[in-house]
């Protein structure tokens, strides 16, 4: 199942990647996304101190659960989303709304991905031209864009190790991307995808479209 989480960032533009069967979560103030695309959520999650009582009121009346947290919390309301996305079923998370104007905020969402209990979900953190995703040991990503778009792939907590790319104008196999370095920053696409495998560590996968275009969402 999929879920799409508007949280309470800046958010560009959100293309047509909606079908009737999304589970469409607000975390808090992103239900202020929803309203301005014409979405009623089906669920809102968070300590709720973005909402106004006539929006609380306007949830109760659209029969929108509401799970109300208290502010003095150890999560933010999108890692709370994040998890109750998971718990309800979700193998695919697309999030809307993660960056914003405090960087403290924007940092912790995009490491989010990297909490063991969401590892069971592909969670794809898009901010206009920008598709962030985490790739773990094991694993690969196939990122589907257009000739002169940017890969940049960055380790995290440690070197990553096993690194092998196809469709990059600067390839990488069976390599290694030490912690700290830039040296993963701007590959180019040189087809209309690019994939990546790692063997050990994480990466943190950034795609950037040379246009403006949400990316499509399977």
């Amino acid at each position: 199942m999929r879920t799409i989480i508007f949280a309470n960032g800046i958010i560009d533009d959100t293309g047509s990647v909606f079908s009737g069967n999304d589970l469409i979560i607000a975390a808090d103030g992103g239900l202020h996304h929803c309203l301005s695309l014409g979405i009623t959520p089906d669920v809102v999650i968070g300590d709720i101190d973005s909402l106004t009582a006539n929006d609380i009121n306007g949830l109760q009346i659209a029969n929108v659960e509401i799970i109300r947290y208290p502010a003095k919390k150890d999560q933010t309301d999108l890692e709370l989303a994040l998890k109750l996305a998971i718990d309800r079923g979700a193998d695919e998370i697309v999030v809307f709304g993660a960056m914003g104007g405090r960087w403290d905020m924007s940092i912790a969402n995009i490491l989010l991905p990297a909490e063991q209990n969401l590892s069971n979900a592909t969670i794809r953190i898009i901010d206009g031209r920008h598709e962030i995703m985490l790739l773990r040991a094991g694993k690969e990503i196939t990122f589907h864009g257009e000739k002169g778009d940017i890969l940049s792939l960055i380790p995290l907590g440690r070197d990553a190790l096993g690194i092998t790319t196809i469709g990059l104008e600067y390839p990488l196999k069976d390599d290694v991307l030490k912690f700290g370095s830039s040296r993963g920053i701007s590959n180019v696409f040189i087809e209309n995808s690019a994939t990546v495998f790692l063997k050990q560590g994480l990466l943190l996968c950034v795609h950037i479209r040379k246009e403006f275009e949400v990316p499509k969402v399977s």
